[in-house]
C-alpha cells in the first residue's frame, strides 16, 4: 500500500516535491493544492489539483500533507492549522523562530493523534543534521555556513511583496577573502555582512516608484543590525514565561514536582507584570516582583532569576563584542547599537508573593 501524498501550494517547492514523489515507488501524488484557481494550474505530472479550502475536506484521502509554502507568512499559519488534520511535513527555515513554529505545531499534533515534521530540508535540515556530527567529532573546531552563489527563495519572496515589485531574484554570493581565510586554517569571527553579499535582480509594476523599492528591498541589509535584534528576542523569551516563545530552559528551571511539561504548558502561568522600571537617566532595570505562599516555587523562581543574569551578561558581552567588530570595519555609526540595560535585576520578590495561577 502507498502513502497518499498531498502538496500544499504549488511554486518551485510544490513543482521540486511533485518531481520527488515519482522517484519514490511507496508514494502516489492524491492532489496538488493551490490558491489559485484550479482550472488555471497544469502540474508536471498531471496530478489533481484543488482549491485551497478542499484541503480542509480531504482527510480520507491523504496521508501526508507536504507544505510547501513560504517560511515568511504561509507555514507560521498552515503548518499549525493542517497539523490538526493531517500527518505534515515542511520546510520553515527562519532558525530564529523555529521554537516558537515546533511549539505551535506541536501543540495541534499532540492534541489530534498527528505526526509533524518541521523544518526539513538543506537548512534547518540536512546541513543542521552535517553540523552536529561534525561538532561531535571535532569539538574544538569552529563551523562557518556559506551559501551560493545561487539563488535565495526566500529573500527573493521577500522582496516580491515589496508594494510595485512584479518579480525578484536575490543572489546569495560568499565573499570570496572570508572563504579563503577559512580555508587556509583561520577561525574568524565574522558577521553577516563580511560572509556574503547579497545581490536584488528586480523587475518593477510599470510606473512603480523605483527609488521606494529600492529603500524597501534593501532595508534588511542597510537599516537594522541583525545581531542587535537577536539579542533582543533572546531577552524577550527569558522574560515571557510563554509555552510559544520561552525557551525549554526555563521550563526545567521552573518545572514544579506533580505536575507534566504538557500541563505547566497548558493550565499555568507566572504572573509579573511590571518587568522594566528606570535605573539611571540612561539605562532601564529589569524588575521582578510578585508572591508565593510556596517556599518550592519560590527557591526555582530564585533559580531562574540566576539563570537570567548568566543570560543578560552574555547578551551584553556579544553586543560589545559585535560592536567592536564593526568599529574595527569602519563601518556606519548606525550600525552600532548597544543594550541599555542593568546586567543585575532588581527583585522584590517575597516568600509568600510569586502566584502560580490556573489559566
Amino acid at each position: 500500500m502507498t502513502i497518499r501524498i498531498g502538496i500544499l501550494g504549488y511554486g518551485n517547492l510544490g513543482r521540486g516535491v511533485e518531481l520527488a514523489i515519482q522517484h519514490c515507488p511507496d508514494m502516489e501524488l492524491a492532489g496538488v493544492f493551490t490558491r489559485r484557481d484550479p482550472a488555471s494550474l497544469k502540474t508536471v505530472t498531471g496530478a489533481n489539483v484543488y482549491s485551497m479550502e478542499q484541503a480542509e475536506t480531504m482527510q480520507d484521502d491523504i496521508d501526508v500533507m507536504i507544505l510547501c509554502g513560504g517560511s515568511a507568512t504561509d507555514l507560521p499559519a498552515q503548518t499549525p492549522k493542517f497539523a490538526s488534520m493531517y500527518n505534515v511535513v515542511d520546510s520553515f527555515d527562519t532558525h530564529a523562530n523555529i521554537p516558537a513554529h515546533f511549539a505551535a505545531v506541536d501543540a495541534q499534533a499532540k492534541a489530534n493523534g498527528k505526526t509533524a515534521i518541521i523544518s526539513t530540508g538543506w537548512d534547518p535540515g540536512m546541513f543542521s543534521l552535517n553540523r552536529v556530527l561534525m561538532q561531535a567529532i571535532l569539538p574544538q573546531g569552529d563551523t562557518y555556513t556559506f551559501w551560493g552563489k545561487g539563488v535565495s527563495q526566500g529573500h527573493s519572496d521577500a522582496v516580491r511583496r515589496v508594494a510595485g515589485v512584479k518579480d525578484c531574484r536575490q543572489y546569495t554570493i560568499p565573499v570570496d577573502s572570508a572563504l579563503e581565510r577559512i580555508r587556509g586554517g583561520e577561525t574568524p569571527d565574522l558577521i553577516t555582512r563580511e560572509k556574503h553579499t547579497r545581490e536584488c535582480f528586480v523587475v518593477a509594476e510599470e510606473g512603480a516608484d523605483l527609488e521606494r523599492i529600492r529603500n524597501e528591498s534593501t532595508k534588511g541589509h542597510y537599516t537594522y543590525n541583525a545581531q542587535y535584534i537577536a539579542a533582543l528576542l533572546r531577552i524577550a523569551d527569558s522574560l515571557d514565561i510563554d509555552k510559544q516563545r520561552t525557551p525549554i530552559l526555563w521550563y526545567s528551571i521552573m518545572g514544579i514536582d506533580g505536575f507534566s511539561k504538557e500541563e505547566w504548558e497548558t493550565h499555568f502561568i507566572i504572573q509579573n507584570n511590571t518587568k522594566l522600571k528606570k535605573y539611571t537617566d540612561n539605562k532601564l532595570q529589569i524588575y521582578f516582583d510578585g508572591r508565593s505562599a510556596n517556599a518550592k516555587i519560590h527557591r526555582k523562581y530564585l533559580r531562574y532569576i540566576d539563570q537570567l543574569k548568566i543570560e543578560l551578561e552574555s547578551i551584553n558581552n556579544q553586543i560589545k563584542e559585535n560592536n567592536a567588530k564593526i568599529e574595527s570595519l569602519e563601518l556606519k555609526l548606525e550600525d552600532i547599537y548597544n543594550l541599555l540595560y542593568e546586567v543585575n535585576a532588581a527583585i522584590a520578590v517575597q516568600n509568600d508573593k510569586i502566584e502560580v495561577l490556573d489559566a
